[in-house]
């Protein structure tokens, strides 16, 4: 585990040298919150956070694939992946070290957030169970998105192309039933759809239903991400 924190360290302070980084992190708070405030609750003047949830799912669609297109892909185009890889760090830990570093980033990214609750408090009195149950969520979701657009990027050395890969990716995982549903599928293609939607497990946890199949859904999806992501290094060794 220390080369894995040392591996993350790295990564984490990366974060903080990269404009872009910082560029879409106030982009994607600045409209999260202006979008909250101005639509919902200068509107109905009530305090209802699910919307701001909502907002939340959107805005993940853009800044995780910007936080995650640089993890391998400028690692490639640098020539720098080869010489992590020829370091006394396997590959578990090469993966898992960028993986905590992108998804502790996206964590301070959601804690800064929690600016628009408190000052919702002020005005009316949130409930608090759901309101945690709905960031527990929003990690999940986006522990998800980070793995699967690490996986992307550990397929090209263009940060542009993971990018747009990655959000694809994350579009469909999170409306894949929605975009679905439209065609008039079998009732048990749709509960499946349904079930495979990241989206619909998100739903249940925003109500304050925390289920151990939630869970144990977005952690499995992380784990396969991740062994995608494994498997792709060891082929560029035997490349």
């Amino acid at each position: 585990m220390s080369r894995v924190w040392a591996v993350c360290r790295k990564e984490f302070g990366g974060y903080f040298n990269s404009l872009i980084a910082y560029i879409f992190s106030v982009i994607f708070l600045g409209a999260v919150n202006t979008l909250y405030v101005w639509w919902v609750l200068v509107p109905s003047g009530q305090v209802n956070l699910s919307p701001y949830f909502e907002f939340l799912l959107y805005g993940m669609w853009f800044i995780i694939p910007a936080l995650t297109m640089r993890s391998w892909a400028e690692e490639k185009k640098l020539g720098t992946d080869e010489l992590l890889l020829t370091l006394p760090v396997n590959d578990w830990e090469a993966v898992l070290g960028k993986y905590f570093a992108a998804l502790l980033f996206f964590a301070l990214i959601i804690l800064l957030s929690l600016l628009v609750p408190v000052s919702a408090a002020l005005l009316g009195r949130p409930d608090w169970p759901a309101l945690l149950c709905g960031y527990l969520g929003v990690l999940l979701v986006g522990a998800v998105f980070i793995a699967a657009g690490m996986r992307i990027s550990s397929l090209t050395r263009s940060q542009p192309t993971a990018f747009v890969g990655s959000v694809i990716v994350c579009l469909l995982l999170l409306g894949v039933n929605d975009l679905l549903s439209r065609f008039g599928l079998p009732a048990w293609l749709g509960y499946l759809f349904s079930y495979i939607d990241v989206g619909e497990h998100f739903n249940s946890i925003a109500r304050g239903v925390i289920d151990s199949r939630d869970v144990i859904y977005y952690l499995s999806l992380v784990f396969f991400f991740l062994v995608l992501n494994k498997y792709q290094l060891e082929r560029r060794k035997w490349a």
